[in-house]
Parts: C-alpha cells; sequence; structure tokens
C-alpha cells in the first residue's frame, strides 16, 4: 500500500456547510489526491472531484457502502448527523465501526461544546453516547466539542428591526465563527499534532445576550434593549410564527443549558489551531451589519 493511501484523509458530510469547509480548507494544506469525501449524493460533490478530490458514495444509512468509501483511510472525519427523525446514536455507532473496519487509524469526531452527562441541550445525548463508543472503539480517537457556530442573525433574531433581542433568559457562550472551526479542524487532520479525546474547539470568549446588546448598541449608535422572554411565551411565539413545536422545544434546551452554565467554559484551543486569534462576537456582527 502506497504512503499516499495510508495518509488518505476522509470526510463524510463533505457537502454540508460545515463539511464542505472543511475540504477547503485541506485543500489548501494537503495534495487532492490526499483528500476523499463520503457523501449521500455524488453528483454535489462533482466539483471536488473535479479537483482531484477522490469523491464516493456513502451515508451511515449505508454501513456497507460507508465502509468502502472510508477505503484507505489514515483519518476519517465523521461529521455528526442531525436528523431529528433518525436514530443518530444508532447511526454513529455503525459509521464508527465502519471507519474501525476500513482500517482507519484514527477518528476525529465534531462532537459539540459542553457534551456532558446532564446537560439539559437534547443534542448533547447523542454526542455523550458517540463519544463512548469512540472510546470503545479501539483505535486513537479526537472528539472535537465545537462552539456553537451558528450565524449571529439566528442566535439573536431580528434585533435590527425591532431594536431588542428577545429571547429567553441565557447564559454565557463562546459563540463561534463556523469557518474558523472548519479552518482548525482542517489544521489538525493535516497537521502533526494529535489530540486524544474530547478537546473543546470554540471562541476564548463567552458572552451573553446583555453583552451582545451592548456590543450591538455601540456599533450601531442605538440602543440595542434585551427582553427575557418567558419559555413558555418563547416557545408559543415560536410556533405561532410557523416554527414546528418539536424544533421550538429543542431550540429551548440550548438557551435552558446555556443558562445552567453547560457552555460558560471558552476554549484556548481554536487561537492556537488557527495560529491567531480567532474572530470575536463584534468582528461578526460588524461584519453583518455590512453586509
Amino acid at each position: 500500500m502506497s504512503g499516499k493511501v495510508e495518509q488518505m484523509i476522509v470526510v463524510t458530510g463533505a457537502t454540508g456547510e460545515l463539511g464542505a469547509a472543511i475540504v477547503e480548507h485541506l485543500l489548501e494544506r494537503v495534495p487532492a489526491e490526499r483528500i476523499g469525501v463520503s457523501v449521500r449524493d455524488v453528483t454535489r460533490a462533482q466539483h471536488f472531484a473535479d479537483r482531484g478530490v477522490r469523491v464516493r458514495r456513502g451515508s451511515y444509512e449505508d454501513p456497507v457502502a460507508l465502509r468502502d468509501s472510508f477505503a484507505g483511510a489514515e483519518q476519517v472525519l465523521l461529521v455528526s448527523g442531525n436528523d431529528p427523525a433518525a436514530d443518530v446514536v444508532g447511526l454513529h455507532r455503525g459509521a464508527v465501526e465502519a471507519a474501525v473496519a476500513a482500517g482507519a487509524r484514527r477518528i476525529v469526531y465534531t462532537s459539540q461544546h459542553g457534551a456532558v452527562p446532564g446537560n439539559p441541550y437534547r443534542p448533547s445525548g447523542i454526542h455523550v453516547a458517540t463519544e463512548a463508543f469512540l472510546a470503545d472503539s479501539g483505535v486513537d480517537w479526537t472528539a472535537l466539542r465545537n462552539g456553537a457556530y451558528g450565524p449571529l442573525d439566528q442566535v439573536l433574531g431580528p434585533w435590527q428591526l425591532t431594536g431588542a433581542i428577545a429571547r429567553p433568559d441565557d447564559g454565557p457562550v463562546p459563540y463561534t465563527d463556523r469557518d474558523e472551526v472548519a479552518e482548525a479542524t482542517a489544521v489538525l487532520l493535516a497537521g502533526d499534532r494529535t489530540l486524544d479525546g474530547p478537546a473543546t474547539l470554540a471562541a476564548p470568549t463567552a458572552v451573553t445576550f446583555d453583552d451582545l446588546g451592548r456590543i450591538a448598541s455601540d456599533l450601531t449608535g442605538r440602543a440595542i434593549g434585551r427582553i427575557v422572554v418567558d419559555d413558555e411565551q418563547w416557545v408559543a411565539d415560536q410556533i405561532a410564527s410557523g416554527v414546528p413545536e418539536q424544533v421550538a422545544r429543542l431550540l429551548l434546551t440550548f438557551y435552558q443549558a446555556a443558562r445552567a452554565g453547560y457552555f460558560a467554559e471558552p476554549g484556548s484551543l481554536l487561537a492556537e489551531l488557527l495560529g491567531r486569534e480567532p474572530r470575536t462576537v463584534a468582528d461578526r456582527l460588524a461584519a453583518d451589519l455590512g453586509a
């Protein structure tokens, strides 16, 4: 087996926003022939194939195809699933088993900041279970506990129109830039540094909605208020705006986890891997306003 094959990095979910960004950053760091992607629909990854990336069909629902898509990989990056209707824990277990069966030497998994037992944010249970599978897999593994990296306009709601951040009671969260998470992940996959077990990949500063209101006020020159909405009222408002109740209640558990301190710890690893200070929420809000 050639050295190139032994050093291959295979990325799942490479047509999703995070996975695609990771592949783009990998292409800046390693030859394309060292990169493979495992995707549900190969036609959506043609732009990677055109640049020399190995594209194979593979999904967590098809263990045989998944194992084939992992063939020759030294490292496999498992991007976590998020289908609320699926048995995501079972799918992740199958993906770990497929990577082991394919001979991967290390599995890197996109976990979640604060993925510990007791965290009320519902996806946390999926990540806790998956990290347990990784620990029992018999191969080296890394769980990147990514900070919340959703767009800030989704986090804050229509504050520019209303002049207020109206959300449930919260707590400090190191809101993290998704592209920087992708870049840092690529740096880790392509480099010589190894991390064993869970590692927090989050912004170095945790902020609350009160903090964000002050930052937004400074940037706009307007007084941006903070309105604490009762949990059940917020769910009712979400439903009234067309959000399914199941989704609204899932989102509510994020605020409940934040106020309980599960996301309060910031991270230093992101800056280390990037080799620079990550973007602050002020930087990101300013960019959003400029756009």
